[in-house]
């Protein structure tokens, strides 16, 4: 299944790079989207809001259409589950966006963590942990938050 549903986000990929200029690497795409279900995972658990915000983040920002972010997404989580090292999503993260598309990635993981309206202290961690790991500075992670709870 898993090879599967990687052909098929590689057909599709293909078809939305010749329409777009968004990051069209699989890589790149996958990293961003494991990225996020990892914030939405930061307590043990990951409501049907953190999914339907990531959903519609992964569409918009990756500029995918419904059935390839649903594959991707499928595709993250079943990626998610095997391996055990964000830092290697980071790692590609940090080789192929700029610092101002990391910081919206913090923003948006932030977005997913205090959808919920508190901020769990696992949740805590991750979120200065994936900072640390994509090269932001503490400064960056507080005015990402903040511009998140201002919305």
């Amino acid at each position: 299944m898993f090879n599967r549903l990687k052909n098929i986000l590689l057909v599709k990929q293909k078809e939305a790079d010749d329409r777009s200029n968004s990051h069209g690497p699989l890589q790149t795409r996958l990293a961003t989207a494991i990225v996020l279900l990892e914030a939405a995972h930061a307590d043990d658990e990951c409501t049907r809001d953190e999914m339907n915000h990531i959903f519609n983040t992964i569409k918009s920002h990756l500029n995918l259409s419904n059935d390839c972010a649903q594959e991707l997404i499928a595709l993250a989580d079943e990626t998610r589950e095997h391996e055990v090292d964000l830092w290697q999503f980071t790692n590609h993260i940090n080789q192929v966006f700029s610092q101002a598309e990391k910081i919206k990635i913090i923003e948006n993981a932030w977005e997913i963590i205090l959808l919920d309206g508190h901020l769990e202290q696992h949740e805590d961690h991750f979120i200065h942990k994936l900072a640390n790991l994509l090269r932001l500075t503490h400064r960056e992670l507080i005015d990402a938050k903040m511009k998140v709870k201002q919305r």
